[in-house]
């Protein structure tokens, strides 16, 4: 369940998630010195040394004795500040209480003070000039003793010193490592964008670089595309020769029935034009999304130009939303067969249809809707299939379809990295089918 909740905030990018694994072990090594420095190293050696300063005052305190005279309580303490290179003299009895005096990075100072005032008896307040020096306030009979001496006898010099050469240092070698990462995740990253732009119908230039690994896993995929692309090149070859073979027995056919008298050769005139048509979207099937390179196409005046063209026609095929500008690279001819198949269908099985077109920074949408009786949800699945053909929901005598107008459109959408799906439409109240493609 921890590691669930963690994938929410782990980078998805491959850039994204080296640069964590990089980062986290520094940062992670750099807070643990830092604190194990400051906490035993500078914090125990500033305390040795406030000791030590502690003593000497506690020194002078005892030499000063009780006494209510400063001239007197300084001339007693003053054969020892020399030695113990001191300064020191009694505040006016107008001058204003000390207070502590300490800067927001001062960690050692802070040490300083806790220790002194929790031993030293008659604790005022403690200064840390900017001048190096160190200035304790303490209370006495004669009055306020102000003592100076030099802050290096109770802090350590530029404690912050290793700290942030670590981090510098760090800071760098991070850098290094990432631009030598992003070196080899590169190759990586060239054979993802091949592969993607090898699903949505593009063929990307790409040869093997990068690691042992990686060299292996290119070469695989150029393999792999190379025979995808044979076997396609292959499979509409063959259907092309066979519709070739096919279309002159039947071409000949018709010779011979229309030598027949018109009445009895009109139903195997039907047959042969069932079998022509069969065999034409068989090949339009066989063909796909093959045909055609992709080229930039503006997706609002394609949907438009293609309902002028049923418009003319004579059908009630009407031009829906339009959103979003700009352009998609796609397979004009292919889109254009996919958008004409469904329009086919929604004239044929309804009497209007509205195409609109919808375009984001994330996807393009193409969508036909009419007004006929639509396919139940149970079957929408089996109406993408080849040869399929869903009598209950359509009406086979309003046309002469074979069953492979939808899965056409599929085979089109899924070429350009997209999907075909069917819903019902909420204002026609037929079918809905969405041409979806991810830019």
């Amino acid at each position: 369940m921890f590691f669930q909740w963690l994938k929410q905030y782990v980078p998805r990018s491959l850039y994204a998630r080296a640069a964590l694994i990089l980062v986290m072990p520094v940062v992670t090594l750099q807070l643990l010195v830092s604190v194990v420095f400051i906490k035993r190293d500078l914090e125990d050696v500033t305390s040795q040394m406030t000791a030590t300063v502690l003593r000497e005052i506690r020194l002078l305190q005892q030499v000063a004795g009780p006494t209510s005279d400063p001239d007197l309580f300084l001339s007693r303490i003053g054969p020892f500040l020399g030695p113990l290179t001191m300064q020191a003299r009694i505040l006016p009895p107008e001058a204003e209480p000390p207070e502590n005096e300490l800067s927001w990075n001062e960690f050692s100072g802070r040490v300083v003070r806790d220790n002194l005032q929790g031993e030293l008896v008659g604790f005022e307040a403690v200064r840390f000039p900017d001048n190096r020096e160190f200035l304790l306030y303490l209370q006495t009979e004669a009055g306020i003793l102000e003592l100076r001496l030099n802050r290096r006898r109770l802090t350590a010099a530029a404690p912050h010193q290793l700290i942030v050469t670590m981090m510098f240092f760090g800071f760098l070698m991070t850098v290094i490592s990432f631009v030598y990462m992003r070196n080899q995740l590169r190759p990586i990253k060239r054979l993802a964008d091949a592969a993607q732009a090898f699903g949505r119908g593009r063929n990307v230039p790409y040869s093997p670089r990068g690691a042992t690994e990686v060299r292996v896993a290119g070469s695989a995929f150029v393999d792999m595309r190379a025979r995808i692309e044979r076997q396609i090149e292959q499979r509409t070859l063959m259907l092309s020769g066979v519709s070739h073979d096919l279309r002159t027995p039947l071409t000949r056919m018709k010779l011979s029935l229309a030598m027949l008298d018109e009445e009895d050769a009109e139903p195997m005139l039907r047959d042969v034009s069932e079998m022509q048509a069969l065999l034409d979207a068989f090949l339009d099937f066989s063909r796909g999304a093959s045909t055609g390179e992709p080229e930039a196409v503006d997706p609002q005046q394609l949907t438009i130009t293609v309902v002028e063209d049923w418009r003319r026609q004579g059908k009630d095929v009407m031009l829906g939303e339009l959103s979003g500008t700009g352009t998609v690279l796609l397979r004009a001819q292919a889109i254009r067969r996919a958008l004409e198949n469904l329009i086919s269908n929604a004239v044929r099985y309804g009497s209007r249809a509205r195409v609109s077109a919808t375009l984001t920074e994330k996807s393009l949408r193409l969508r036909v809707e009419d007004d006929g009786p639509g396919i139940p949800a149970a079957q929408r699945g089996d109406a993408v299939r080849p040869f399929q053909r869903l009598d209950p929901a359509r009406n086979q005598d309003l046309g002469s379809g074979v069953g492979l107008g939808l899965a056409i459109v599929t085979d089109i959408a899924r070429a350009h990295g997209g999907t075909l799906r069917l819903g019902k439409s909420a204002a026609l109240g037929g079918l809905q089918a969405d041409i979806v493609i991810a830019r």
